[in-house]
C-alpha cells in the first residue's frame, strides 16, 4: 500500500515538474519571437552551430511600418563569436522616403553586427549601384547602416545620360541622394546623349510650368 502511495506520489511530482517546465520553456519562446519579430537579425543568434550555412538568405529592416531595406544573396556563412555573416552574390535594396530604390550588387558581402542590428556592410568584387537611370561601379564598397550612406574607398566610375564621371573615392548619402567625388575627378560628356536627354525633359517641364 505505501509503494503503491509512494508511486503515485512521484507520477504527480513528476506531472507537476513536466508543466511548470513546458511553461517555462514556451514563455521563453515567445520571448524569443517577440524579439526576433523586432529584430529579425536576431534569429541568426539562435541558429545551431550544424546550421549556420544559408541557403537562399533573405534579410529585411522595418523601421516604423517602412521598409528601409532588403538584402539576398545566394549563401550565407554566419560566425557566432564574431557577430558577422559572409554573403555571397548579394543583392542590397535601399528605399528611400520618397520610396525610391537604390540597388547594390556585387560577388561577395560580409556584414556586421553590433547587439541590435546592423552596423556595416563590405562588399567586394564586382560592384554595381543602380538609381534612376544612373550606374555607379567599383570594386570594394562599404555601407553604414546609420548613416544611410556607402563609401567606395577605390576606384570608382558614375554614369548614365551622356555623362560619365571617375574618381579615386566615392562617397555616396542615400537618403538626400548625394554622391561626392574626391581626388583625380575626370569627367567624359556624350553630347548627343545628353541633348536626346534635354528634349525628352523640355514638354515635362513646359506643362510644369
Amino acid at each position: 500500500m505505501r509503494r503503491r502511495n509512494r508511486l503515485i506520489l512521484l507520477v504527480v511530482i513528476f506531472l507537476s515538474l513536466g508543466g511548470v517546465a513546458y511553461k517555462v520553456a514556451e514563455s521563453l519562446w515567445i520571448m524569443k519571437a517577440e524579439e526576433i519579430r523586432k529584430n529579425p537579425l536576431k534569429a541568426l543568434e539562435y541558429i545551431p552551430e550544424s546550421a549556420l550555412q544559408i541557403k537562399d538568405f533573405r534579410r529585411a529592416k522595418i523601421e516604423n511600418g517602412r521598409k528601409m531595406w532588403e538584402l539576398f544573396g545566394d549563401e550565407a556563412n554566419y560566425f557566432k563569436e564574431k557577430k558577422e555573416a559572409l554573403i555571397k552574390k548579394p543583392r542590397f535594396y535601399y528605399y528611400n522616403k520618397q520610396g525610391e530604390t537604390t540597388e547594390t550588387t556585387g560577388d561577395t558581402a560580409r556584414l556586421f553586427f553590433n547587439e541590435k542590428e546592423l552596423e556595416k556592410m563590405q562588399l567586394e568584387g564586382g560592384i554595381q549601384v543602380t538609381y534612376q537611370g544612373y550606374v555607379l561601379k567599383s570594386e570594394e564598397a562599404t555601407y553604414f547602416a546609420d548613416t544611410g550612406r556607402i563609401v567606395l574607398p577605390k576606384r570608382a566610375t558614375v554614369a548614365g545620360n551622356g555623362l560619365e564621371v571617375e574618381g579615386s573615392r566615392m562617397e555616396v548619402e542615400l537618403e538626400v541622394k548625394k554622391v561626392r567625388l574626391v581626388q583625380n575627378v575626370k569627367t567624359k560628356i556624350e553630347p548627343d546623349k545628353v541633348a536626346r536627354k534635354e528634349k525628352r525633359s523640355e514638354p515635362n517641364q513646359a506643362s510644369g510650368g
